[in-house]
């Protein structure tokens, strides 16, 4: 057999035991020079075969613990859900409530900030010249990993009184808030696209080399038309399947 395609081969043994599921999440791969004994084959060869299945998401690779089998069950997600009234019962933020549901455990991180956000922002808050928005940044766990990163602007002279500008979880979520301020949302229209992360979001979300992520925009707007918030979502292409549920009226 060719040298070029002997790596695939190791590579193509391994990932059917990984979707099989023989080698689940958490579990460790067989050493480098277990692997090279099992298949008759060099250092080098194993090391090709263990880097495509990194660059495919389906393992990373770490000093000390060696090849791990990544937990690839993706968060499924229901943008047509946000704007739903949840259950008196369960005074939980849109994705913390969603994670739940799928028994799940959501945490995250909150940084906020008063700033003159990006042309594209201003643009779909409609702000004038110079506006200011208050942006929450978060950074989103589930079961302890980093998950996706949400920025959320809101008017700053529509939310500067309100629990949006303090730091910290707002439990019930913004968009409650939001309802309270006289602004619900009514209508909220979606880009989605794919692109390659940044570096620095490669680092914040603990991202695998070659990993796509999906931008995901939402603007909400109120019922005079008017847009009240815009959010910004970097999802990790491995991690995330987007379900919308369309019904013919």
């Amino acid at each position: 057999m060719a040298r070029s395609t002997l790596y695939q081969q190791v590579a193509s043994e391994l990932r059917r035991a990984i979707y099989s599921g023989d080698l689940g999440p958490g579990d460790q791969l067989p050493t480098e020079a277990d692997l090279m004994t099992s298949y008759g084959v060099s250092r080098n060869t194993v090391r090709l075969a263990l880097g495509e299945l990194v660059n495919e998401g389906l393992i990373s690779r770490t000093p000390r613990r060696g090849s791990i089998v990544r937990d690839r069950r993706p968060l499924l997600m229901y943008p047509q859900r946000e704007l739903t009234p949840q259950p008196a019962s369960v005074p939980r933020e849109a994705f913390g409530f969603a994670v739940s549901q799928e028994g799940r455990e959501p945490s995250q991180v909150i940084e906020v900030s008063i700033v003159e956000p990006p042309e594209d922002i201003a643009i779909r808050l409609e702000l004038p010249d110079g506006g200011l928005a208050v942006v929450r940044r978060r950074l989103r766990f589930v079961d302890g990993q980093p998950y996706n990163t949400n920025d959320s602007f809101f008017p700053h002279a529509l939310v500067r009184d309100s629990e949006i500008v303090r730091p910290g979880d707002i439990l019930r979520g913004a968009n409650r808030v939001l309802e309270e301020l006289g602004h619900p949302q009514v209508r909220v229209v979606d880009d989605i696209s794919a692109r390659m992360p940044t570096p620095a979001e490669s680092s914040r979300l603990e991202l695998e080399p070659g990993t796509p992520v999906v931008e995901y925009v939402r603007v909400g707007y109120d019922s005079d038309d008017v847009p009240v918030r815009v959010a910004v979502s970097v999802l990790p292409a491995d991690k995330h399947l987007i379900r919308y549920e369309l019904e013919r009226r």
